[in-house]
């Protein structure tokens, strides 16, 4: 249901999800008003549910699946499996996210949906311990390595500052579209990893990217020219601190939240706001975000979207 801007206040604080009202105006975003005449909108936020019943709301608001996947498509679903580490621990994107969104796909007429990420742990332990590998073949997604470089070509990125070439996974340069589906975590050296920062896992050369200045990278990545059709950050469990590997169940809060947007830099605004309740993050900490919004990939003014939230 929508609910103006009290209604969510009030909510949002019995559920348990903002101590004061004060933490829950860091996220004022949430009560912004929707598309009117029930035209898809540009983002949505939900709260308070499971992963698949938020994935399913969330998509029927930004108009279906049918907006970004056609009868044939090869799909790419570019989760983060950056870590050996088990879904309660929050290093890694939710697997049941990963699988409602197969099944939106499949149910589109989807012709091949493929799964992948560059992990940074031991790619077979990360596959494995994060649940996704499993799930996703379990829903008919085939799963791909990268750990090697034969499985990148170069690619051009001439809007980007830092960053003009890179090597990226063929199953992004290969496939019709793909979406990014990061978990929302802390990052020591980035301050926050959501959508924008998932990129790292298309490439091969992290090592020279990050040498090149890590939040202009993270910006100059942002300018490919073939992006992500739409943007869905896991905030399922969130990683509040020892990002982005986490070191134990201490740094992890169950937080029942999901965003999606087709603008990787608003949905992480908003994913940073809604951070921010529950540990000391600012949006000025997180400095990709402007870069990002300098290169033209999205704003940093939420107010220009038109948006849906909604509390399960």
């Amino acid at each position: 249901m929508k609910m103006n801007r009290k209604e969510f206040f009030k909510t949002v604080a019995l559920g348990g999800l903002a101590t004061t009202l004060s933490a829950v105006g860091d996220i004022s975003v949430l009560a912004q008003e929707g598309a009117k005449d029930g035209k898809a909108v540009d983002f949505v936020a939900l709260l308070g549910g499971e992963p698949a019943p938020m994935f399913e709301k969330g998509m029927a608001a930004l108009g279906g699946i049918e907006r970004f996947v056609s009868k044939g498509d090869k799909v790419t679903i570019k989760p983060n499996i950056g870590w050996d580490k088990t879904p309660e621990l929050a290093g890694n994107t939710n697997p049941e996210l990963i699988v409602a969104l197969i099944n939106a796909c499949k149910d589109c007429g989807a012709k091949e949906i493929t799964v992948f990420d560059h992990t940074c742990d031991e790619w077979r332990r990360c596959y494995e311990h994060s649940g996704i590998e499993a799930a996703a073949k379990k829903a008919g997604a085939i799963v791909v390595p990268a750990n090697e470089e034969k499985y990148y070509r170069e690619h051009s990125f001439p809007n980007g500052v830092a960053i003009k070439k890179a090597l990226v996974h063929q199953a992004i340069l290969d496939c019709d579209k793909w979406f990014n589906v990061p978990v929302l975590k802390n990052h020591g050296g980035a301050r926050m990893t959501i959508a924008m920062k998932n990129l790292l896992g298309i490439v091969w050369d992290r090592r020279d990217i990050h040498q090149k200045g890590l939040d202009q990278a993270i910006a100059d990545l942002g300018t490919i020219d073939k992006p992500a059709c739409l943007n869905i950050v896991d905030a399922y469990r969130i990683m509040k601190t020892n990002g982005p590997r986490g070191r134990n169940a201490d740094d992890v809060e169950l937080t029942k939240a999901l965003f999606m947007s087709t603008d990787p830099v608003a949905v992480d605004v908003a994913a940073t706001k809604f951070f921010g309740q529950f540990t000391n993050m600012k949006l000025e900490d997180v400095k990709y975000l402007p870069l990002g919004e300098d290169l033209g990939i999205g704003t940093t003014s939420l107010e220009k979207l038109t948006s849906e939230r909604f509390k399960l």
